[in-house]
């Protein structure tokens, strides 16, 4: 899936409300690998939401039974097994199936309250240049609010007057719903980034074409982490891919500086000299794709800089 035409600028209005319907707005995409029992459960609650919506499930080469229990206990989702994993790649092979105006993307260790996903295709409809809403998002067991909610309420993005909710910079593929038109025209997850911080680039490019993204403080998303994480890979992968996307399209003096910033704050450990290699074997690569952000795009990444700075949801620890 790669990006469709040139990034042009669109409109920076809301031109009225979208003609959808109500009825079937909306596919859920789970991505998976090796999670049996939690993506069970996941999709478990998904049947029992009201409808049900429509629902695929991409199967990242597990080893664990997961695609045969998936076909066995779900025979009405789609399931698509992949040979390999491709990581969040995977959403875009799903997308491809994708008949319904927008999709909510939906981890094997979260959910959708019943009301949630109405709610956000209520914005989606109400908004035409709106391409992500994303979600609340409760921790359970217990439902205390993530980390990350507090800085998704009080985002410093600017934004239009017509956005139902605080503006943002990025989402959070897990808990958001966006328009299939654009996650399309957009290109989808970069298979470069793999997964790891993947949303990052993509909101950017969105952006660059002109579509806003938004939180929603009544659109609730449960999360229950899975204990199956490969959290040094992660970790790794998201400095590797914090690096690619400041160097792919931030301008160079930012590029220059966010880099320095993030090297001073870094564990000085062996997951994070392997991220380090790991990018730079990359930047002969980001230097042919690099291209940098319209002005008001990067205007509203800035904003998001000191918020950054002090996160509690985003330490770069495993």
């Amino acid at each position: 899936m790669g990006i469709r035409g040139p990034w042009g600028r669109k409109p920076d209005m809301d031109p009225g409300a979208g003609g959808t319907g109500r009825a079937m707005r909306c596919t859920v995409v789970v991505i998976t690998r090796d999670r049996r029992r939690s993506l069970l459960a996941t999709l478990g609650r998904l049947r029992a939401l009201p409808g049900p919506p429509p629902v695929i499930v991409v199967d990242n080469a597990s080893r664990d039974g997961s695609p045969d229990a998936v076909a066995e206990e779900f025979p009405g989702f789609r399931l698509i097994r992949s040979q390999r994993n491709l990581g969040a790649v995977a959403r875009n092979l799903a997308v491809d199936h994708v008949r319904t105006p927008y999709v909510a993307f939906c981890d094997d260790d979260t959910w959708w309250d019943p009301d949630a996903l109405p709610r956000a295709a209520d914005l989606l409809d109400a908004h035409p240049r709106l391409a992500v809403v994303t979600g609340r998002i409760l921790v359970e067991p217990g439902g205390r609010e993530d980390p990350i909610v507090p800085e998704l309420r009080d985002s410093p993005v600017p934004g239009p007057s017509w956005l139902p909710g605080p503006a943002l910079g990025s989402f959070l593929a897990g808990a958001s719903m966006l328009r299939a038109e654009a996650f399309r025209e957009a290109g989808g997850f970069s298979s470069r980034l793999w997964l790891g911080g993947e949303e990052e680039l993509l909101s950017a490019d969105l952006m660059a074409l002109g579509w806003h993204l938004c939180y929603a403080e009544d659109v609730v998303v449960h999360h229950e982490p899975s204990p199956l994480r490969e959290a040094h890979l992660r970790r790794r992968h998201g400095i590797r891919n914090t690096l690619w996307f400041t160097w792919l399209r931030r301008p160079l003096p930012v590029a220059f500086r966010r880099t320095a910033g993030l090297l001073r704050t870094l564990p000085r450990d062996r997951v994070t000299a392997g991220a380090l290699a790991e990018a730079a074997a990359g930047l002969r690569w980001v230097a042919r794709e690099r291209r940098t952000l319209p002005r008001d795009v990067e205007t509203r990444l800035r904003s998001l800089e000191e918020t950054q700075r002090n996160s509690k949801a985003r330490r770069y620890v495993s």
